[in-house]
């Protein structure tokens, strides 16, 4: 029997999932912008609020830890209630507490509201992963995270240049106002369109959440996943908060010309994401991975010993460094929802983002006191965080190839274990015709 070549092809994603991974992506938006809005506001507000290096890198960690704090809080909880108004919950608090940064008046109202703010926006991510584990099967997983994870590449080419443009129009205050006012447009968004997200609920679970978060943490199968998000944080972490200032005192790049940094690797982010998520479907999350690996340790090597550069080619390898960035991500994003079971999604979800913030802020606290600013403004040591991040991502292209071997071996398990229960299934008794 021949196919019809006429014949219309079946859609990937129903329109309710479509609707889903356009909410999702949106909600990824806004926590992203509120975090990395702090990296290009930093040659604004160190000199404002009159912070040395290791006080920024303080405020960047304070939402990092606290993050991590609030994951293993609700870790233990996540896996009983509606994914949904878990979602809702969270968001609210996350709004409040930028809220709070859009009000802070000096240093320390700051690192406080960045705290209440990590409280709440640390488990939003990983909600929103256990939602996408829910509603998507691991065929096209990649897919979904292509276009969630466009997210960070719609806050280079929004978020960041609108919030710098904000912040050198206005003052560094006004970004924050921007996110509450759309936060509480996406919040609206997900009350009204997003169903309740309950099937995990029909999966026994330990009574006690203490209990089932002690058997979460101890899962040797989910150890190994935890520390690969742990090496693959502490890199990021490290160069980010510092890459305005290393660009404004460093290579020579104006505040405005900045904008256009972010906004050019961002469109290039946002074109190429889609199609790392399809590109990991097809021929495999590592593969994808290691090549991402590969070009980010390059360009961060060449990026972290330049001097002062023309615009153009800080621009280039912007571009390229953030691709690959954008390749480990989506890849690594994609296999990490295939390690948990049902009932441990969410304990999962939160204690890996939890893991993450942890290291994240670990990596930027190191950061603030390996970078040394002379009296000219000018970083020192800069090239030393470059170096650490190439270690680190080296250990973490050893560590990916175990965790994707083990989730084939998990995979297969449950595809067996799926077969047995319909071979055990009674046959249906054949009425008497």
């Amino acid at each position: 029997m021949t196919t019809n070549p006429t014949s219309p092809k079946k859609k990937v994603f129903s329109s309710y999932q479509v609707l889903m991974i356009v909410i999702l992506a949106l909600l990824q938006f806004t926590i992203i912008v509120d975090f990395m809005v702090l990296s290009p506001l930093g040659a604004i507000l160190m000199p404002q609020l009159h912070m040395q290096p290791n006080q920024f890198g303080a405020v960047v960690s304070g939402y990092a830890y606290s993050a991590f704090i609030s994951g293993i809080l609700a870790a233990g909880f996540a896996d009983k209630f509606d994914r949904k108004k878990m979602l809702v919950f969270f968001y609210i608090g996350f709004i409040a507490g930028t809220l709070l940064c859009a009000t802070a008046p000096n240093f320390h109202f700051l690192l406080i509201a960045r705290i209440v703010t990590g409280l709440f926006g640390g488990v939003i991510g990983s909600i929103s992963f256990a939602i996408i584990t829910d509603i998507f099967a691991m065929e096209v997983r990649g897919r979904v995270m292509g276009f969630v994870q466009m997210a960070l590449s719609a806050s280079q080419v929004l978020g960041l240049p609108i919030g710098l443009f904000l912040a050198n129009r206005l003052s560094w205050h006004a970004p924050f106002w921007m996110l509450v006012i759309f936060c509480s447009l996406v919040l609206i968004m997900i009350i009204r369109f997003m169903k309740p997200i309950t099937g995990h609920l029909v999966v026994k679970h330990d009574v006690n959440p203490f209990r089932h978060l002690a058997k979460t943490v101890t899962n040797r199968q989910y150890l190994l996943a935890f520390g690969t998000t742990t090496l693959l944080a502490t890199g990021g972490f490290m160069l980010m908060p510092f890459s305005s200032a290393f660009s404004t005192n460093n290579l020579g790049i104006t505040l405005d010309q900045l904008t256009w940094i972010y906004l050019a690797t961002g469109i290039s982010a946002l074109l190429i994401g889609p199609q790392i998520g399809k590109l990991s479907d097809k021929i495999g999350k590592l593969s994808v991975f290691i090549a991402g690996s590969t070009l980010t340790i390059i360009t961060v090597v060449i990026y972290c010993n330049l001097g002062v550069t023309p615009l153009g080619i800080v621009m280039a390898i912007s571009v390229v460094m953030f691709a690959g960035i954008s390749a480990r991500m989506i890849a690594s994003s994609a296999l990490f929802t295939a390690v948990p079971s049902m009932q441990d999604r969410g304990a999962f979800m939160s204690l890996n983002s939890s893991v993450q913030q942890l290291a994240g802020g670990t990596g930027a606290i190191i950061a603030g006191y390996i970078v040394v600013q002379t009296p000219s403004g000018k970083l020192q040591h800069y090239d030393t965080l470059g170096y650490v991040v190439v270690c680190t991502s080296l250990i973490t292209i050893f560590m990916m190839y175990l965790l994707n071997k083990m989730v084939k071996r998990i995979m297969a398990a449950r595809a067996q274990a799926s077969q047995n229960a319909q071979a055990a299934q009674p046959a249906p008794v054949a009425r008497p015709a």
